[in-house]
């Protein structure tokens, strides 16, 4: 059966990624479409890394940070970079392609949500871009439409996703109102979501903003499907980013925050999910590794 495959990837710089490595997996990926987060780099960069390849490019507005990029075999159909209210800044982080799967028209966007900062105002940036993905996505996944959201979202969902989830539920990418974006992506369409604190999010008067965000609608859940977990089930990781500091890549002491999240009628065509982690520490290219997903049709 014929497929798409499409990969994501924090290069964490495309310029170093290129000279430590990432052309010797590229070539033997056999990917056509590859979503790319953390560019840091101008579209002169992209173009020496991807060759012949159809090249899509979303720089920051600091010059060397962040930016996203949608590279493919063959162009995209369409694209956009607007997310949220006019007077916030997405640039570099928020990339939609229109391509087709089969016959049937396929949205994939290139992600890279904020790091952040408990308590700071890197983490109220956050809270904005957090916000903005959820009105958006509640946008692409109506009418069964066929969309993709990939890249570095930087929250792990669960304690299944963090080695160390004890040590870092006070820490940007595993506070509980981080999580609960989670919960409502992913839960079951239309439905109240509960979420892992056992609050479901439209309770005002009975939570602290600490523990769950509360916004105007309630808790209801998008029907995303998260296919990594789909794929995997319940087990630890697998994980897609360890820190470069000391032994956290040998000892697999990880986190799982680059994700595939499909739409239900997409997910239901996505097989072959894995991750690209690299042999050895010394083989990285990236603290991230690349995950690839095919996309059937008929």
């Amino acid at each position: 059966m014929p497929h798409l495959r499409i990969a994501s990837v924090n290069v964490n710089g495309i310029r170093a990624a290129v000279r430590n490595g990432l052309h010797s997996w590229l070539d033997a990926a056999d990917v056509d479409i590859l979503t790319v987060q953390e560019v840091r780099g101008a579209d002169e960069h992209l173009e020496a890394a991807f060759p012949g390849w159809s090249i899509l490019h979303d720089a920051a507005t600091a010059k060397g940070r962040a930016g996203v990029a949608v590279v493919s075999r063959e162009p995209a159909l369409a694209s956009r970079t607007a997310l949220g209210s006019d007077d916030f800044d997405s640039a570099g982080r928020w990339l939609e392609a229109d391509f087709l799967l089969g016959d049937t028209p396929l949205t994939v966007v290139s992600a890279y949500v904020h790091s952040g900062e408990a308590d700071s105002p890197k983490q109220d940036e956050k809270w904005k871009f957090l916000d903005a993905m959820e009105q958006r996505m509640s946008q692409l996944g109506a009418d069964g439409a066929l969309a993709l959201i990939t890249g570095d979202l930087n929250v792990g969902h669960r304690p299944l996703d963090i080695l160390n989830w004890r040590g870092n539920v006070k820490k940007s990418g595993f506070l509980a109102r981080e999580r609960a974006y989670f919960d409502r992506f992913l839960g079951a369409t239309g439905e109240p979501v509960v979420g892992q604190e056992g609050i479901g999010r439209g309770m005002v008067g009975q939570l602290s903003d600490t523990r769950l965000h509360v916004t105007e609608g309630g808790g209801i859940g998008l029907g995303w499907i998260d296919i990594g977990r789909a794929h995997h089930g319940e087990i630890d990781g697998p994980y897609t980013w360890w820190s470069m500091r000391g032994k956290a890549f040998d000892n697999d002491s990880g986190w799982r925050i680059d994700y595939h999240l499909a739409t239900s009628p997409l997910a239901a065509r996505a097989t072959g999910y894995s991750i690209a982690r690299a042999a050895t520490y010394a083989e990285r290219w990236s603290d991230h590794a690349p995950v690839i997903v095919d996309y059937v049709y008929e």
